[in-house]
């Protein structure tokens, strides 16, 4: 960030204080209030922080308005045509696209870590056999640090890097034996012969009656997923991430402590609510009345998919997503069609509709993500722990910039008070 030479003037009481404007090299100009307390004794209310920036950060730029998302500069569409995700996973974690030789070194090292060490399985059967495969991960995603005691120095930069390795290569072989621990299946091994993606699907759905055969269309669709989800700026676990890594805490704590958050229905659950919408809605002439209950003020229902915190128009990731669930729905059961049919013809009258339109309530990735997921055969149950498995890499990447961060410090909210002023404590037979 840079000193735009422009300042801004508040006056409070008929004292006068000047505060300066940054710049990043996009997007909206800051007021840094870092000094506010200490020049006036007031503090800044921000309920959700929503008109707040946390940090400075050179990873990942949304603009709302114009629906665009951009990785380090290259924009999500381009990057979900031509990249792969572990392509993306280096962009995101060193700042720039891989040399051939850089890719295959990065890829040979995750490729050598997704074993998990074979003691961690026992952490699995200390769950109920019907846990929410996101209480298992949570869980053994923080046990890591038991087990790669090698790699929990945060002040030592090679065991950043060996621990976020670790992490990337390792949460897709947890996420799978989550899986197979939800449905009473014995745990399948990852094999470095496959890609990362294909690796993943094989793990979940292979059982030793019967090989999962490679299909490099549902593959590709999975690996879109990963890279449209794989960061999303300083959203609500992304910012949990940096608030438990400014404490100082062990890289695997910080990462669990960003999956604990993504379980939040308004958060990672929301492509789950999506299609269960969809579920609920049933047939496509059934639309017309769950439109009226949405626009019904009086009525609880909500059309999930639609509307952003952020995109006030297009989520540029949703136009990727719709492309690949016709690409997934052509080669898979048609039984799994009526449900894509149900979603295309609900965008297309929500977009007709002036009530939608005027509120800028546009299809989010949410909305087509999850009807690609059950195609593939995944559980609603296990949609949330597989966005965790693709915001993983962003997470890692937002914690090394964050203990990188000269001006880092350990996060501290402040609060407005509204609760009894001083009271003296009364004796119980007083009371």
């Amino acid at each position: 960030m840079k000193d735009s030479g422009r300042t801004a003037e508040i006056s409070i009481g008929g004292e006068n204080y000047s505060f300066p404007i940054l710049s990043g090299t996009t997007g909206p100009d800051v007021i840094d209030v870092r000094k506010l307390y200490a020049s006036t004794g007031f503090f800044t209310f921000d309920p959700g922080f929503t008109s707040t920036a946390s940090c400075e950060s050179s990873i990942t730029y949304i603009d709302g308005e114009a629906g665009m998302l951009q990785y380090r500069g290259y924009p999500i569409e381009e990057l979900a045509e031509h990249s792969h995700f572990l392509e993306v996973c280096f962009l995101l974690l060193y700042g720039d696209l891989p040399s051939a030789s850089q890719l295959e070194d990065f890829m040979s090292r995750v490729t050598n870590h997704t074993m998990v060490h074979e003691q961690m399985r026992n952490f699995f059967n200390g769950f109920r056999r019907d846990a929410h495969p996101m209480a298992i991960i949570t869980g053994v995603m923080g046990a890591m640090s038991a087990f790669y005691h090698d790699s929990i120095d945060i002040n030592d930069p090679v065991q950043r890097e060996i621990a976020s390795i670790r992490m990337i290569a390792k949460v897709p072989t947890i996420v799978a034996m989550a899986y197979k621990y939800s449905v009473g299946q014995p745990f399948c091994y990852p094999r470095n012969d496959l890609d990362y993606t294909s690796n993943f699907l094989r793990m979940c759905f292979e059982v030793p009656a019967e090989a999962y055969p490679e299909n490099k269309a549902l593959s590709r669709a999975m690996d879109r997923i990963f890279i449209l989800h794989a960061d999303h700026e300083q959203n609500a676990s992304t910012s949990t991430v940096r608030l438990a890594g400014s404490s100082g805490a062990n890289p695997f704590a910080c990462i669990a402590a960003g999956i604990a958050c993504l379980w939040g229905p308004s958060h990672g659950g929301a492509n789950q609510a999506c299609l269960e919408m969809l579920l609920e809605i049933g047939t496509t002439d059934r639309i017309s009345e769950f439109i009226k209950r949405a626009k019904d003020p009086d009525d609880p229902f909500r059309l999930m998919g639609f509307g952003h915190r952020v995109y006030k128009n297009f989520d540029p990731r949703a136009k990727v997503m719709k492309e690949s669930a016709d690409e997934v729905l052509s080669v898979v059961d048609s039984g799994r069609k009526p449900t894509l049919q149900i979603a295309k013809e609900l965008e297309r009258i929500a977009l007709e509709d002036e009530y939608f339109v005027s509120r800028r309530l546009y299809p989010n990735v949410d909305f087509y993500s999850g009807v690609i997921l059950d195609a593939l055969g995944f559980p609603t149950a296990m949609f949330t722990p597989i966005f965790a498995l693709s915001r993983t890499v962003g997470w890692i990447s937002q914690w090394k910039e964050m203990i990188a961060e000269p001006m880092q410090k350990i996060g501290r909210p402040r609060q407005l008070f509204v609760g009894p002023v001083e009271r003296r404590y009364l004796p119980l037979h007083q009371r």
